[in-house]
């Protein structure tokens, strides 16, 4: 796999001359789905909004190359001209998202099969194999032709590879998925004999004897080997990590002074791509979200933008989509409520995000995103969506002095881990139940009850500069990451570990002895054995909570451990259910049972007082306000966000004393002391 990283941390490429600091504002224009009249029209709106950057051609190979040996540039050329004249960057994209009609025709051995045997065929978008040398080739002719003709176009700010990698494709069983798959296994055990320990092939008579016998978890008469699945979901990721990179390359080699970057799908349950692992392979993190319907919406909002900000290292990023209103593909597609267009866009402002970008400009007239909202939608300009965006885009204007400025690490952050995420999932497990991301979400939901800043962290991440770790369903532990919590505990942090975690290591072998394995000696319990719960079961605790979904028979080994709630009913009455240990200056804590979000902030406030840890926000902000704070050398910025549909008195916060920058709604002059609802108040201090 190519993995060279680019030499230096770069970013957008502003027009030349123009250095003056400035948030980008914009959208995915698909200007193919319109008449040439109407592309004025866009740039004269995209002007009036305060759009300054687009992406572009991210679904046009099929115009851009009609057929196999012929090429139409024309339309492009022209659109690049309109809106470079019109002073609107351009993040262009590669356009190998989706295969024309022709090149499947052609070939149609580049289209995905399923872990049934059944082809993915034409008729929606990514029908290609990520590992197919055919779709490789043509797909690296096309970024060769743009590259070599928008290198040097003055509108070109970025290069924009493919799009949402993965998001369709990311699983293929075919036989080019097959042999890449033994090429990546060589790759990572050298030797059968070391595959074979690795996978535990001594279990079910599963040897291998040649790297030929081995295949992808294709359907099976029952559960595949476990390991199998975790290694493929491992290779799944890296194969469309090498396609990246290879596309990657040919744009570095022809345009070595433009950024690459591509949109990672960092929101929901889209897990099959690590993309902690991705990060060092494009200039800047770019990440496109959609928010969730359900009662942790906006928690889950945050949550990615702020796990974005972990893997971005807390440099700036760009949120490449988003939505002005409904999407098209939820069961009920709700329109947003007036202020939320807004708070979602600053929120991620607040994380990180230097550019802000919708999906998509105009609204489709056809196609199966023509109900997807937009910046223009099918009302047009004269609309309350329009109106809300060109208010958005002076917001923006007015916090171009954020422009640059990385995110301020907390003191807490919570850890997330792929392949935990990955592993404590797989089937023949103690429960199929488990969701490692809710998880995590509902202990940063409980942060944010507390008015505590915590950030989300991949585990490869730099872990020793915080004050308190939350690890939840931390299930794969090798011994470097055991070592590395140790010493994070042992040097005095403070740990808080949950159920299920510690269990396996890297290749999914149980650490013996006793759960929760490799965390056994540090927390100072152990365990024997799982009692996970039916879905409608409960138990009580003798702190008044009340556990799901999990338990576990606790035996506290260490006397220094203090047991702060245990069992008061069920199999496990009378038992440790939420423990604590000092080790040296740190301290170790475990809870054995699912608690949720609505509970966890009860347990999670004194391990925060042990740590030292209190919130920045008044009592009455509390749970109802999400702060972020960005800072470069000269100052620091507070996004402060209202999530209640209520207004908010601020009186008594400390950083007040800065001065207001941007808010999402007219400014009073009290505008300080008061959040409006659904409202986000930006206050410059000095550092």
């Amino acid at each position: 796999m190519t993995t060279s990283p680019s030499p230096a941390p770069r970013w957008i490429r502003w027009p030349e001359g123009d250095r003056s600091p400035r948030l980008g504002y914009g959208a995915d224009y698909n200007p193919e789905q319109w008449p040439r009249e109407v592309w004025a029209e866009d740039v004269r709106l995209m002007r009036e909004a305060g759009v300054n950057i687009v992406s572009l051609a991210i679904f046009s190979w099929a115009r851009l190359q009609p057929t196999k040996d012929t090429w139409d540039f024309g339309w492009l050329d022209e659109v690049m001209e309109l809106l470079h004249e019109g002073g609107i960057a351009v993040d262009l994209a590669t356009a190998t998202a989706s295969p024309p009609p022709w090149l499947t025709a052609l070939h149609p051995e580049i289209l995905p099969v399923t872990r049934t045997g059944e082809t993915l065929w034409p008729g929606a978008r990514q029908h290609w194999r990520p590992t197919s040398p055919v779709f490789r080739s043509h797909a690296l002719r096309l970024v060769e032709e743009l590259a070599a003709r928008y290198g040097r176009h003055p509108a070109l700010a970025a290069w924009h590879v493919s799009n949402e990698l993965g998001c369709h494709n990311v699983y293929d069983y075919s036989d080019d998925a097959a042999g890449a798959f033994r090429l990546w296994l060589r790759d990572r055990y050298q030797t059968l004999d070391a595959l074979n320990h690795a996978w535990g092939t001594s279990f079910w008579s599963q040897h291998y004897s040649a790297w030929e016998q081995i295949l992808p978890p294709r359907l099976a008469a029952s559960h595949p080997n476990p390991t199998q699945q975790l290694d493929f979901k491992r290779f799944s990721s890296d194969a469309l990590r090498d396609h990246l990179c290879a596309e990657r390359e040919v744009l570095r080699r022809i345009t070595p002074e433009v950024p690459v970057t591509t949109n990672f799908m960092v929101m929901g349950e889209t897990k099959g791509m690590d993309y902690a692992s991705w990060a060092e392979d494009v200039d800047f993190v770019s990440n496109d979200h959609y928010v969730h319907p359900g009662p942790q919406a906006l928690d889950e909002l945050s949550f990615s933008a702020n796990l974005v900000s972990g893997i971005a290292a807390h440099r700036p990023w760009y949120l490449m989509e988003h939505s002005t209103s409904a999407v098209n593909w939820q069961p009920v597609n709700r329109a947003k409520l007036p202020g939320e267009l807004a708070r979602d866009s600053l929120l991620h402002v607040g994380h990180g995000a230097d550019v802000v970008a919708f999906f998509q400009w105009r609204q489709s007239a056809a196609g199966a995103e023509k109900y997807h909202s937009a910046m223009v939608p099918h009302a047009g300009a004269d609309s309350e969506v329009f109106r809300a965006v060109t208010a958005l885009g002076r917001t923006l204007a007015a916090l171009a002095p954020v422009a640059g400025s990385t995110r301020r690490p907390a003191r807490a952050a919570i850890v997330f881990d792929w392949d935990s995420w990955w592993a404590s999932e797989h089937d023949s497990h103690p429960t199929e139940l488990l969701r490692y991301r809710q998880e995590a979400l509902d202990w940063y939901s409980a942060f944010l009850a507390l008015g505590v800043r915590a950030d989300v962290v991949p585990a490869r991440a730099d872990l020793s500069g915080y004050d308190l770790l939350v690890t939840p369903v931390l299930h794969v532990v090798p011994a470097e990451l055991a070592k590395r919590l140790t010493d994070f505990v042992e040097g005095g942090g403070h740990l808080v570990a949950t159920y299920f975690s510690g269990i396996v290591d890297e290749n999914d072998h149980v650490h013996l002895g006793g759960y929760p394995g490799a965390l056994r000696s540090l927390l100072g319990i152990r365990v024997e054995e799982f009692a996970p719960l039916p879905e409608d079961a409960s138990v009580r605790l003798d702190n008044g909570c009340t556990g799901t979904l999990w338990t576990e028979a606790v035996t506290v080994t260490d006397p220094s451990v203090l047991i702060l709630a245990g069992y008061s009913d069920g199999p496990q009455a009378g038992r440790a259910a939420i423990t604590h240990r000092r080790v040296g200056p740190g301290t170790a804590a475990y809870v054995s049972t699912r608690l949720g979000a609505a509970q966890l902030p009860e347990v999670l406030a004194p391990l925060l007082a042990a740590a030292g840890l209190d919130s920045e926000l008044p009592a009455q902000a509390r749970g109802r306000v999400d702060l972020a704070v960005r800072e470069d050398d000269g100052a620091e910025y507070w996004f402060l966000t209202n999530r209640t549909a209520e207004p908010i008195d601020l009186s008594g916060l400390s950083g007040l004393d800065g001065e207001p920058l941007a808010a999402s709604w007219p400014m009073e002059d009290d505008a300080a002391a008061h959040l409006a609802p659904r409202g986000v108040l930006v206050l410059r201090r000095p550092k």
